[in-house]
C-alpha cells in the first residue's frame, strides 16, 4: 500500500474513532504519521494596480446561479471573458486582431472575496500588466454596483498568438502603449 493510500486509510478509520485497537486513539493523528506530512495549499493572493484603465457593468443573470444560490464559479469565468472582449473593443480591438495578432489565454488565477447573487449588477474593471515578450496578465476586478462589495478578482495570462502559423508571437507595441498610459 502506498503512503497516500495508508494515510488516507488511517484518517478514515480515525473519522470513525477506530484507529489501532478499535478505540479512541492514545496521540495526536499528527504523531502517527511522522513518515507523512498533507502539504498546505498555498493561497493565491493577487495584487492589483491602483486605478483600472477599463471597466463596464454586467447584470447577473438566473442562468450564472448555482446551488448555493450564489454566482457559479464557472459563470464567474464567463463574466470577466465577456468584460474581455468589451475591452479589447474598447481599445478597437476584438480577441482575434490586436494589431494583426490574435490572444490565447494561458492561464487564470481568480481570487473570491464575497459572494454574488441574482439581481446584483457587477462592476468588472480591468487593465494589462506584467507585460513580456509574447503577452501579458489581464487583472481584474468584480465588485457589486450598488454596495461596492468586492466580489472577485484575478488575472489572465494571456499569449499574442498569430493564429496563421499557429505560433506565439511578440506583443504588439502599438497595443502596449494605448494600455500602459
Amino acid at each position: 500500500m502506498s503512503k497516500i493510500v495508508a494515510a488516507r486509510h488511517c484518517v478514515a478509520k480515525e473519522s470513525f474513532s477506530t484507529f489501532g485497537s478499535g478505540g479512541p486513539p492514545t496521540q495526536p493523528l499528527e504523531s502517527r504519521f511522522t513518515h507523512f506530512r498533507l502539504p498546505t495549499m498555498p493561497r493565491i493572493k493577487i495584487d492589483l494596480p491602483e486605478r483600472f484603465s477599463f471597466s463596464t457593468e454586467i447584470p447577473i443573470y438566473i442562468s450564472y446561479i448555482n446551488y448555493g444560490h450564489h454566482l457559479d464559479n464557472a459563470a464567474l469565468i464567463s463574466l470577466v471573458a465577456e468584460a474581455r472582449v468589451r475591452f479589447f473593443k474598447s481599445l478597437g480591438y476584438t480577441e482575434l486582431d490586436i494589431e494583426g495578432v490574435g490572444i490565447v489565454v494561458a492561464d487564470v488565477a481568480a481570487q473570491y472575496k464575497s459572494e454574488a447573487f441574482h439581481g446584483e449588477t457587477l462592476v468588472v474593471e480591468m487593465g494589462a500588466n506584467e507585460f513580456n515578450k509574447f503577452g501579458c496578465d489581464l487583472v481584474w476586478r468584480l465588485s457589486d454596483q450598488a454596495s461596492g462589495r468586492e466580489v472577485a478578482r484575478g488575472k489572465h495570462g494571456i499569449v499574442f498568438f498569430d493564429y496563421a502559423v499557429r505560433k506565439p508571437t511578440a506583443a504588439p507595441a502599438a497595443f502596449i502603449a494605448k494600455v500602459t498610459v
